[in-house]
Parts: C-alpha cells; sequence; structure tokens
C-alpha cells in the first residue's frame, strides 16, 4: 500500500453513512464531507480496506469502521484504546483500569504484563491476533519493562495526531500478513491540514478523583508543491483508588471483614503468619521490639508473647490498589509531503511519544520457608538460633542439603515499614516513516507505486521500590556471627513496625528493569489495471515486503540473580525476520444485467518466510454480488498465519500468581471434603491423606509461564458472509439522508493456538479425573501446598468463534427542527470455545456467556450500542446508550446486564465562524457500577469490559483555524 493509499484507506467508504456506521458512536456528516473532499481532490479511485486494489469505495469485500477524530471526541475518553474498546466487535484488552504489574507478575501469555499500556482485542481472539497498523504501515510493538509484548501499545500513538481510524472486522493474513487473524485496525495519522486545530479538555469522576488533563495542538501549512502539517500533546490522567469505591473494599464482593467464610485475605499477615516446629499457627500478641517469650508447653499461654492466628488476622489488601492508573503522556508528531514532479511523491512522517504511569499493590507480602511457594532462595532460608529475635530457641531449618531436616513451614508477614509497592514506568516510543509513490501509464492504464521504510524504537525503564533481597535477608535471619560489617539482624517475628529502617535499609533494595524493542519494515508496492472486460477492468496488484524485529527484556541484576522477594524473573532477547511476497487480482464478471447489477471475484495469496518459524502460504478469495443497485451480498475465505512472537519464542520463565482455588484444600466445602473422588486424586498428588493441608480459599497461586522454541505458527481460517441494504427510495422520498442496515456473519477457527493450559482448568482436570498429564504440571511440597504450576506455551489446540454484526445507521434531511441520526451497532456472539491436550483426547471449553476470571475476560452473548444525535444551528447534542448481556461466572455467579448512558451537548457559535466548540459531556450519566465479580483478578470487576464506577463530567474547548 502506498503511503497515500494508507492515508485515504478506504476513507470514502468508511466515512459514509449509507455503507457502513462506526460502532463506538456515530461518524457523522462531516467524516463523510472531508473524505468526499479528499478523494475528489485526488480525482482516482481509492484503496479500500480488505483490497490492495484501487476501486469504487462503494463496493467493498469486507466489513469496516470508521472512528474518526469528531467520532473520538464524542466519547469524552483521552485514551484511543478505550475508545476502540468500546466497539461490539472488540473484547477489551490491557487498558488503564488494569492495575496488575509485578504485583500478579507477568500473565501467561508470554508477552509481558506491559503494565501502563494499552490494547485492542478483536473477535475474543486476543490483543496478539489482532493486526495493528499506522498509515497502513507496521508500527513498533510496545515495551514496558516487564516483558516483551507482542502486541502494539495503543498509548504509544499521540492522540492529536490520529485523522480517524479505521478496523477491518476480519482476517486477512493473504494481505496484511502475520497477525491479522481476528482483523485490522489501521490508524490513519494527519497528512495534510491548513492552519491551527487546538482542543483543552479538563474531566472528573463525581467522586473527586480521577481528574484528566488532554490538551492537543496542530498546525498545517500547505503550499502548490509541498505541506508540513505537525503537532503535540499533552495527557495527564489522574488514579482512582480502590479505596474510595465500595465495591472494592474487601478481596470479594459484599464483604465486610476477613473473617467472613467467603475468604480471600491474604495470610501475610501485619502481625506474622508464623507456622514452626509443628505448632499451630501463631502470631504476636502485641508488637515485639525485641526477642519475644516463648513457652513450649503452653505456646499461646501468659508466659509466651504469642497466640493462634485466626481468620481476622489476616490481611485485607484490597483497599491498596488502583482502580485507574495514573499516567502521563507527551506526544509529538511531523508530517511533510514533497511533490518531485507531477508524478512522484516524497513523504516523511514521525512520531514520538513518552509515557509516565504507574501500579501499585499492597505492602510486600515476605514469604520465607519450605512451604513459601516464592521458587528462589526465600524458599530455603534458615532462622539461625543466634538470630537476636528468634524466640524458640532452636535454629528454623529449611532443611537445605548439609542442614538438619525442615523444622519449619514458612513465615509470612506484610512489610509494612517499607510502604505500598509501587511500579512506576517510562516509555520512550519513536517511529520514522519515509518513502516515495508515484504513477505511471501503460498504454491507456494508470499504474501506481510506493517504497516506503519504517523504523521504530520503543525502550521502557521500570522503577519498583520496596523489594527484598533474599541473600541479605537470609543473613540477616542467620547466624549472628555471620551478620557482619553492614548487615543488620532482621527482626520477622515481631509483627508491624518491629522493623527498624536499619533492618530495611540493609535488606530492601529499588528493582530496575528494562526492555526494549526494534523495528525495521521494507515495503514496496505495485498496483493497477492490466486490461478491460466487458463488465470492467481486470485489476491487479503485488508486493513485497522485508521485516526485522527485535526485543529484549533485562530485569534488575539481583532479580536475574534469583534474590528477590517479589515475582522473579530471568532476561530475554530474540529476534527475526521474514521475507514475503504477496499477489492480488479483482476480476468483474458482470455489469448491469438482470439480477446482477454487478459481479466480481478477488483473490490474494502470500507466501512469508520467517528466519524463526520456517515458511507459510496464505490465501483468500471474495465475491461480490449486487442483485441490484441498493443491495451488496458479500462473501470471503481468507486463510490465517501467525509467527510467534519474540516473547513468545524467547521469554525466560516467570510466575503469575493467579487468583484461583486449589480443589484440593481442606476446608469447609471443598471438593476434597465433599468429593471421595477429589481426594484420592488430590492425595494421589502430593496432598497429605491426613487432611492437614488446609489453605484458604481466595488466596493466589504460582503459575509458571515461559517461551518455547519449538512452537509452530498459529493458522487459522475465516468465513465471511453478509450485506448492506442502502434504499435509494430512502433518499429520493425525502424519508431519509442516508440509510443503510447491515449484517455480517463471521467463522473463525484457529489451530495450533499458542497458549498455556488455563490453570484452573489444570487444577480441576487433576482433582476431578486424575488427568496424568494434568497432574504431572502441578508440584506441591511436602506438606501440600502448591509450588508451581506449569503454564508453558505450547501449542495447544484449537480456538472456535462465530457470530453476527449488526448495523443500522440512519440520518434525516435537514429541516426546520434540526437534523437528526440514529446507529445501532452490536455483535451476537453465537459460540466462543478453546480445545487443549489431555492425557487422552482433548478437552473443549465453552465460554459464550461466561466470565473468565484469569485474565479477566467476560463473553457476553451480546453486546450492543446505539447513538442519537442532533443538530440545529450552533447547537448539537448526542446520548449514547451501551448495553453488555449478562454474563455468569464458572461457579453460576451472575454478573448482570448493564447499560452505560453518556450525554454530550455542543456549541459552535456563528459570531465565531464556527471555529471555535465548546462541549460538555457526562459519560455514565446514570452512575451505574460495574456488576460485581468473584473470580475477576480486577478489583472485584472485569476491567476489560466495564467501566470505572462513578459518573465522569468533562468540559471541552477546541478551535479550528
Amino acid at each position: 500500500m502506498t503511503i497515500r493509499a494508507a492515508l485515504l484507506f478506504s476513507a470514502t467508504a468508511l466515512a459514509l453513512p449509507q455503507i457502513v456506521a462506526a460502532q463506538a458512536v456515530s461518524v457523522g456528516p462531516d467524516a463523510a464531507v472531508a473524505a468526499d473532499a479528499t478523494a475528489a481532490d485526488d480525482g482516482e479511485m481509492i484503496v479500500v480496506t480488505g483490497s490492495r486494489i484501487r476501486r469504487d469505495p462503494l463496493s467493498q469485500d469486507s466489513p469496516v469502521v470508521v472512528v474518526d477524530q469528531s467520532a473520538i471526541q464524542q466519547t469524552g475518553l483521552s485514551a484511543i484504546a478505550d475508545v476502540l474498546q468500546r466497539l461490539p466487535s472488540a473484547s477489551g484488552g490491557l487498558n488503564t483500569k488494569v492495575n496488575n504489574s509485578g504485583n500478579i507478575g507477568n500473565p501467561p501469555d508470554g508477552g509481558g504484563v506491559g503494565a501502563g499500556s494499552a490494547e485492542i482485542d478483536l473477535r475474543y481472539l486476543g490483543a496478539k491476533r489482532t493486526l495493528v497498523l499506522v498509515d497502513g504501515l507496521r508500527f513498533v510493538n510496545g515495551s514496558s519493562a516487564s516483558g516483551i509484548p507482542s502486541t502494539v501499545d495503543l498509548n504509544t500513538i499521540p492522540v492529536g495526531s490520529i485523522e480517524r481510524i479505521e478496523v477491518l472486522q476480519s482476517g486477512q493474513s493473504p494481505l496484511y500478513g502475520s497477525d491479522a487473524l481476528a482483523g485490522v485496525v489501521n490508524i490513519i495519522t494527519k497528512a495534510t491540514q491548513e492552519g491551527l486545530q487546538a482542543s483543552a479538555q479538563f474531566g472528573t469522576f463525581r467522586a473527586g478523583d480521577g481528574h484528566t488533563q488532554d490538551y492537543n495542538v496542530s498546525y498545517g501549512i500547505k503550499g502548490p508543491t509541498t505541506s508540513v502539517v505537525f503537532g503535540a500533546s499533552y495527557v495527564k490522567q489522574e488514579a482512582v483508588r480502590t479505596a474510595d469505591r465500595d465495591i472494592s473494599q474487601f478481596p470479594n464482593p459484599g464483604q465486610t471483614s476477613c473473617s467472613d467464610a467467603i475468604g480471600g485475605c491474604s495470610s501475610a499477615t501485619l502481625g506474622g503468619f508464623i507456622s514452626v516446629l509443628g505448632l499451630p499457627t501463631l502470631t504476636p500478641k502485641t508488637v515485639l521490639g525485641g526477642r519475644g517469650r516463648f513457652d513450649i508447653t503452653n505456646p499461646t499461654g501468659p508466659n509466651s508473647d504469642f497466640r493462634a492466628l485466626v481468620t481476622e488476622d489476616r490481611f485485607n489488601f484490597a483497599p491498596f490498589n488502583y482502580f485507574l492508573t495514573p499516567s502521563e503522556r507527551y506526544g509529538a508528531f511531523i508530517s511533510a509531503k514533497q511533490e518531485l514532479s507531477s508524478s512522484t511523491n516524497f513523504r516523511v512522517k514521525a512520531i514520538y511519544n513518552r509515557r509516565e504511569s504507574q501500579n501499585q499493590a499492597a505492602f510486600l507480602p515476605l514469604f520465607v520457608g519450605p512451604d513459601a511457594g516464592n521458587g528462589n532462595l526465600l524458599d530455603t532460608i534458615s532462622i539461625d538460633a543466634t538470630n537476636p529475635f528468634n524466640p524458640f530457641g532452636v535454629t528454623l531449618s529449611a532443611g537445605k542439603p548439609g542442614e538438619a531436616p525442615a523444622n519449619y513451614s514458612t513465615v509470612r508477614r506484610r512489610l509494612v515499614e517499607a510502604g505500598q509497592r509501587t511500579y512506576s514506568q517510562a516509555v520512550d516510543t519513536m517511529s520514522v516513516t519515509a518513502g516515495f509513490d508515484g504513477s505511471f501509464d501503460v498504454g491507456d492504464k494508470k499504474w501506481y507505486w510506493d517504497a516506503n521504510a519504517v523504523f521504530g524504537w520503543n525502550d521502557a525503564k521500570q522503577l519498583f521500590t520496596g523489594n527484598v533481597n533474599a541473600q541479605k535477608l537470609g543473613q540477616a535471619l542467620g547466624p549472628l556471627a555471620l551478620c557482619t560489617g553492614a548487615c543488620v539482624p532482621f527482626n520477622i517475628f515481631g509483627g508491624a513496625g518491629s522493623v527498624t529502617p536499619a533492618m530495611l535499609a540493609f535488606v530492601t533494595f529499588d528493582e530496575r528493569a528494562r526492555s526494549t524493542q526494534r523495528l525495521q519494515d521494507y515495503t514496496a508496492n505495485l498496483s493497477g489495471d492490466v486490461f478491460e472486460l466487458p463488465a470492467g477492468p481486470v485489476g491487479f496488484a503485488i508486493g513485497y515486503e522485508h521485516r526485522f524485529q527485535l526485543g529484549s527484556f533485562t530485569p534488575d541484576p539481583i532479580i536475574a540473580a534469583g534474590l528477590g522477594s517479589d515475582i522473579p524473573a530471568q532476561p530475554a532477547r530474540g529476534s527475526y525476520n521474514s521475507d514475503e511476497v504477496y499477489a492480488e487480482v479483482r476480476i468483474p464478471l458482470l455489469k448491469e444485467t438482470p439480477f446482477f447489477y454487478s459481479l466480481e471475484v478477488d483473490g490474494a495469496v502470500r507466501h512469508a518466510n520467517y528466519s524463526t518459524s520456517g515458511s507459510s502460504t496464505t490465501y483468500t478469495g471474495s465475491a461480490l454480488w449486487k442483485p441490484f443497485q441498493d443491495l451488496l451480498l458479500r462473501g470471503s475465505y481468507a486463510e490465517g498465519f501467525r509467527a510467534p512472537s519474540i516473547g513468545e519464542l524467547f521469554g525466560a520463565a516467570s510466575r503469575a500468581d493467579a487468583p484461583i482455588d486449589d480443589p484440593c484444600t481442606n476446608v469447609p466445602g471443598s471438593p476434597f471434603q465433599t468429593s471421595s473422588t477429589v481426594r484420592a486424586n488430590c492425595i494421589a498428588n502430593g496432598v497429605p491423606a491426613n487432611g492437614s493441608y488446609q489453605e484458604p480459599n481466595g488466596g493466589q497461586l504460582p503459575v509458571i509461564t515461559g517461551g518455547n522454541r519449538d512452537l509452530k505458527p498459529e493458522t487459522s481460517r475465516t468465513f465471511l458472509f453478509g450485506g448492506v441494504y442502502s434504499p435509494r427510495w430512502a433518499r429520493d422520498s425525502g424519508f431519509a439522508s442516508s440509510l443503510s442496515i447491515e449484517v455480517n456473519y463471521y467463522d473463525i477457527k484457529v489451530d495450533g493456538a499458542i497458549a498455556p493450559i488455563d490453570a484452573a482448568i489444570t487444577l480441576a482436570r487433576c482433582a476431578n479425573a486424575g488427568d496424568a498429564l494434568s497432574c504431572a504440571s502441578v508440584q506441591r511440597t511436602a506438606n501440600g501446598l502448591i509450588s508451581r504450576i506449569s503454564g508453558q506455551l505450547q501449542n495447544i489446540g484449537e480456538i472456535r468463534t462465530r457470530g453476527y454484526d449488526l448495523t443500522l445507521s440512519y440520518r434525516s434531511p435537514t429541516t426546520g427542527a434540526g437534523a437528526f441520526g440514529l446507529s445501532l451497532n452490536g455483535n451476537y456472539l453465537q459460540k466462543y470455545s478453546e480445545t487443549v491436550p489431555a492425557a487422552v483426547g482433548t478437552t473443549t471449553t465453552s465460554y459464550r456467556g461466561l466470565t473468565r476470571g484469569f485474565p479477566d475476560q467476560s463473553y457476553p452473548k451480546f453486546k450492543g450500542t446505539g447513538v442519537v444525535d442532533w443538530s440545529i444551528g450552533d447547537v448539537a447534542a448526542s446520548f449514547t446508550a451501551r448495553y453488555i448481556h449478562d454474563v455468569e461466572e464458572f461457579d453460576g455467579k451472575q454478573l448482570d446486564s448493564r447499560i452505560y448512558s453518556d450525554i454530550q451537548l455542543n456549541y459552535s457559535p456563528s459570531f465565531a465562524d464556527r471555529r471555535l466548540r465548546f462541549t460538555v459531556g457526562v459519560n455514565n450519566v446514570f452512575n451505574i457500577d460495574p456488576p460485581a465479580c468473584f473470580s475477576c483478578t480486577g478489583p472485584n470487576y472485569d476491567p476489560t469490559t466495564y467501566d470505572v464506577p462513578g459518573q465522569f463530567g468533562y468540559l471541552r474547548i477546541s478551535y479550528k483555524m
């Protein structure tokens, strides 16, 4: 695709309301006018999404949605990912509502957590299966210093640089290459502009938090042969804290104390969780600044400073997190075009963005001992009898080689003296694109060519304050004679407030990690008409692409050495290059004959050769049939291909702490107690037969995930059938200035999907069925606690989804009462299932109508958006309603359906030639809370599907010269 074509990229087809309407908000008539003007100025056919061949924009063979600047502004949102995630065909993805960072580890997808970043996920297939382009070209993947993501971070693209966004809701690997299994999102930036454009917006939640500032300015110069547009943007988003919302006061919805039977509070308590010498779990009666008293004959008696730990002692970590993570983004861009001749152009673009963001978690949970489950040195620490704070009179041995057998299980406590865990990211992203494009004549046919180069850099640094050096902690808890120099003996038994600043200074450190991504992408394309048929010209396109990508993750040296107390990590680095060629042909078969106003077929093939995963050839074919002028019917078949990403191939093993329950724990109501089959399978898996393993539900279990160099590419096939009815009678009769109804059916199957087997499913298959493959993935300590669940990435099997997209778009003629518009857009999910291997055969799980929990994702049967807008003179208004059908958790708990409502008013005074616009809006005007979720990793709700609780109001002023 030429840069010029990428800038147009189906501009007319996407903006014209008689063909398709944006599914998050109405595109509006301004977009149609602007797109028509652009096409008219060019005086040529344009490239339509889903094809590399120029064509009539009224005949497109793929379902496409457009969101332009007016539509973005209509949402009142400052992050483009938040806008796109409102599309009914979108299924969420990472966003600024997701607070997870090192506190739950690296999620089991091989891509790193991407803290502070944002993604777009189409069709529930995962963000890594949605290809994101900028101006029709590749963009460097995200980086957040916590892994090697395989997706573009939408927060690295300045919103002020965006002209519009086009979303192809169908897989098209044969045209666009790897990753385009679910669809393609093409972000089109400003190419030309005359004069100044500027806007300033301030928004806040009614609760008085989450303040957002959003400023954008751009200026364009357009000369006879030269055009330049440049601009800058600044966005500041302040935090919303879980302590300030009712739904997130405790680890479970509706919970009022840690003693509630539902559990969920942490065993890393403020006072301490002391399980030693086979005694009941102890905790200090009061803060102990020195060696506590301990009576072995009566451990909790009057001569002992300890008492039995009770459920009320558990720590409520829920109020110490973010609902909305704070961030600042600074962006700048420039785009220039120089006509070198009447048929040749040179173009260059540059985008820079800096993101400073933060995640936060509760005070560090410090676990030591053989049952700690850290997977590092902390599990092997022995607490020496000479430690001045050890009250037990004996060395508490972890049972390392050369030591006495283990005589304690674990000692745990919250290190409140070090403050909350804070993860701060600083991410710098730069992308430079340069290219030549032009045209030439072959006989009476015009051909178009282009050559482009993209260079992208993404560098991220993360600072985590309050980590503990396990080696130094072991020294401070070990023999007093070896605690010399800077070493200060550590008091792990004294409870909150017993750790002094000197103790902290010796054992704690600031953890610093970084990650990088690099992209070099070179493309060349040629397209034109070959010859004429009675029904029209035969179009042809051919192109070549060479791409090089590199990614690396460098954890802090202390972490890499296995000496940290938070999530373990290892360095990772990898790269690959690919060479790809494609060809496409369009053949018109019939035109303006009875029952065949038009009929054409289109086919494309792409061959790719990856240095890491070999070669692949994919095909696509489609047909367009207009029985009469007002009705377009289309059908297509496409094969898909996704090469394993750098993180999936080369990512080192890391731990994710999954909020799932162990079915083998012996607590009231657990399967261990209620099922003899489960009990027998759990005992066979290493759980003590005497029922002594009694870990409460509601905690987190360690899942170890990592890259796999033996991964094979994913493949897919997509069927798409649909139609668009745009009646001419509605326009001729004066009923509407535009009216269209569109329905599309999609069926996508992904084979060899790269993922780990869900840890909850692994545990359930082991406990319920004794599945040998699943049980081998669950490792336990001698006391039955889970030390790790293996979740290595593999080509697990199959993902299958199918459903319907429905769109109605209406705009009235201008009347004395103004002009009215109506847009209704929805997605009906007919099927979503995943098939994974078992010891014998496979297991298929249907997620339709369910919420997953870890990682957070809901699969409602229906999602829809409706927009009503009205304008008259200087005034305009809109009302948007978003509907999400109810879903259930796996245990049957229901998350009721939700309807979010947004309103906006605009005033563009005619005395200022409507160059000024004043906007006021309220999102979630009826103050609807998200449905409570017990299994979600977010603060008791699914942040990928629902909004932050509370009304959000905003004011904006904008100017256009």
